[in-house]
């Protein structure tokens, strides 16, 4: 199996700073340009969890680059080039502090929520009698804080435009953005066989106009399930088949762990770790109707190094 890459340190052409995020590592090249790796972490309830997943940072580079691709002529994207199959680099954006996650079912943190009681999740009313995994009317947009350190948080649209996180002109269009978006990716979902359950984007800015920036419609980032058999496991109440990061939380729930204050990560066994390797690989050729090719074993940091220092040196 290949080793998985779990940290980077490295140092590129007019490199200025590095941003290690939960899962990707943000390289600053001159103010100009972002080179983001897309590490081998995998993280859950806002814990990076010990243990890489190999294979996983390709699948993810490699899903959101289709994406942004496909997408572009909704809204601009940070995108630039892939030089390595784990790295994108794009236009440094300033980024706005808040994600957009639009969910179009009941399920995962919503359901939760839901379970728990509340009819209003980030301004918007829940209907009373809705069970796990139903559609909603409308697809509804749940915003959060992005925080540097520890949980993001709901927030409302009311919220975010009194605290001035996002001005009101620019978060009509965040809204707009992510609507449209969200109806792209089901519609290349249904394509697949798949239902796009809910995602999540995040904005920036570069000389006043707004970019889609970071990943989008991977398993990190969005949840899917089969259709094949959705309305039958619905009307049953049995759970949907899907391939997401949920299975993941669902293991850790299982085994203990919710990222609360003393409890400890269960132990990740090599079987276990194949197991969502394989996971991802699944939702990668299943999304995007391609085999996917495994990335010769080896160095792989320094790949990823002679790649991305040989393409910047061509565009500085």
């Amino acid at each position: 199996m290949q080793n998985a890459i779990v940290e980077t340190n490295f140092t590129f052409p007019r490199q200025k700073s590095v941003y290690k995020g939960k899962v990707r590592d943000v390289y600053n090249i001159d103010d100009k340009y972002l080179v983001m790796v897309v590490s081998d972490r995998i993280s859950a309830f806002d814990v990076v969890l010990p243990k890489g997943i190999p294979y996983k940072g390709q699948v993810l580079n490699q899903i959101a680059s289709k994406f942004l691709d496909a997408t572009a002529d909704i809204v601009p994207n940070w995108k630039i080039a892939t030089p390595d199959p784990m790295v994108t680099v794009g236009h440094y954006c300033e980024p706005f502090k808040v994600e957009m996650v639009i969910r179009g079912y009941l399920t995962g943190h919503a359901w939760r929520e839901y379970k728990a009681g509340k009819r209003e999740l980030c301004g918007n009313p829940l209907p009373e009698g809705m069970v796990e995994n139903q559609k909603f009317e409308e697809p509804i947009i749940t915003p959060t804080t992005k925080a540097d350190i520890g949980h993001d948080e709901d927030i409302s649209r009311d919220e975010i435009l009194k605290s001035g996180l996002v001005s009101e002109e620019d978060y009509i269009l965040l809204e707009k953005y992510t609507k449209e978006l969200f109806k792209r990716g089901s519609e290349m979902a249904a394509e697949k066989g798949l239902i796009l359950v809910d995602t999540k984007y995040e904005f920036g800015k570069k000389d006043g106009k707004i970019y889609l920036i970071d990943e989008i419609h991977t398993p990190d980032s969005s949840r899917y399930f089969y259709a094949d058999g959705y309305e039958e496991r619905l009307r049953k109440g049995e759970a949907q088949r899907q391939l997401s990061k949920e299975f993941v939380r669902q293991w850790l729930i299982e085994n203990g762990f919710q990222g609360k204050e003393g409890q400890q990560v269960p132990d990740m066994t090599d079987d276990y770790i194949a197991q969502v390797s394989d996971r991802y690989i699944e939702l990668y050729e299943t999304i995007t109707g391609e085999t996917f090719r495994k990335t010769q074993a080896g160095d792989v940091a320094a790949r990823i190094e002679a790649n991305v220092s040989s393409y910047l040196n061509n565009i500085l």
